[in-house]
């Protein structure tokens, strides 16, 4: 016989039953089932963290034969833009990777166990509905940016390694990577950018668990339909496009929020810098060194569209709890 949502657990239990439930840590192992559940939150990201080492190991041979270009074109300038590029690669490939998993991870959130019809057990234990919703929350807003740098940690490491061995078997030197290359700073910076870019796409992540809560089939397509029909619409009716700019803003609106913008080597000056052998330098001078510098914690902290995402995300969050209640299996 199955269990209604009003007979499985009250929002509101007995004092009895809430030291039993704060004995036994409810959200605690919430969390841990999730991590359970979902290998993917951890293994998409060393997935792609394998391959970019590959790619790196390959690029060693591109270095190798390129080694008088390299030395003839570098100043002191442009060195630590050549010397710390694929890391930051490295880095953004990973956190990009981060995001799409917790996108993912938050459709399915609480639309697979509706379809599964795992929901009747879950309910069935001393586990209210905001537990449960504040626990798959957590999952993209604080464990995945944990588990993405932890991985580009042990990444930027093993990529540390090989360039020296590398640098050591082809002549080059090893002190112009050691020098040019802030290792400690790169990890705080991607910490910050990890935990930055997951607060900035709250609301999305948000949304998309409630439509996990919400939808009987198909929990994609409307998770992305009814914004794409609202630029469509906004755009037929009325000529303008504030949805879609505002849309665009809140996916990729975080890097101009939480960090300075120094000026940037571009991918294919690096392909020029390797390949042509003229002395010339491409417009290299003035790179900035990658580092703490890049952090703008106050501004970030001070940017009205983060913490309108944040109400925006509570908002989702709290109908979210309330669908659960009263959502069944499917």
């Amino acid at each position: 016989m199955s269990m209604s949502s009003s007979d499985a657990v009250p929002e509101t239990m007995p004092a009895a039953t809430t030291a039993t439930a704060s004995s036994t840590r409810p959200f605690f192992w919430s969390v841990r089932r999730e991590i359970w559940e979902y290998g993917s939150l951890y293994i998409a990201p060393l997935a792609v963290a394998g391959l970019v080492l590959f790619g790196f190991v390959i690029s060693f041979f591109s270095m190798a034969r390129h080694e008088q270009e390299i030395r003839a074109t570098l100043t002191p300038n442009s060195m630590p833009a050549i010397m710390v590029l694929p890391y930051d690669i490295a880095a953004v490939s990973v956190i990009a990777v981060g995001v799409i998993v917790g996108l993912f991870y938050c459709l399915g959130a609480l639309y697979n166990e509706r379809r599964e019809r795992s929901i009747l057990f879950w309910k069935s234990l001393p586990v209210s509905n905001l537990t449960t919703v504040l626990s798959k929350a957590f999952i993209p807003l604080v464990v995945l940016p944990i588990i993405v740098f932890a991985v580009t940690v042990v990444l930027h490491l093993v990529m540390l390694a090989l360039n020296i061995v590398a640098r050591m078997a082809s002549g080059m030197s090893v002190n112009d990577l050691l020098s040019n290359l802030p290792i400690f700073q790169m990890e705080i910076v991607m910490l910050y950018g990890a935990f930055a870019f997951a607060l900035w796409h709250a609301p999305i992540y948000a949304w998309f668990i409630f439509v996990s809560g919400w939808a009987k089939k198909a929990p994609f397509l409307w998770g992305i339909l009814p914004p794409l029909a609202l630029v469509l619409v906004e755009r037929l009716a009325f000529g303008t496009h504030y949805a879609g700019r505002l849309i665009s803003y809140r996916l990729g609106g975080a890097v101009d929020a939480a960090f300075s913008r120094p000026t940037m080597l571009p991918i294919h000056v690096l392909h020029e810098h390797v390949t042509q052998n003229h002395g010339t330098r491409h417009g290299m001078d003035g790179v900035p060194v990658f580092g703490l510098q890049q952090i703008d914690l106050a501004g970030f902290l001070s940017t009205p569209g983060l913490w309108a995402g944040l109400v925006v995300a509570a908002a989702f969050l709290a109908a979210a709890v309330w669908m659960r209640r009263k959502r069944e299996a499917l």
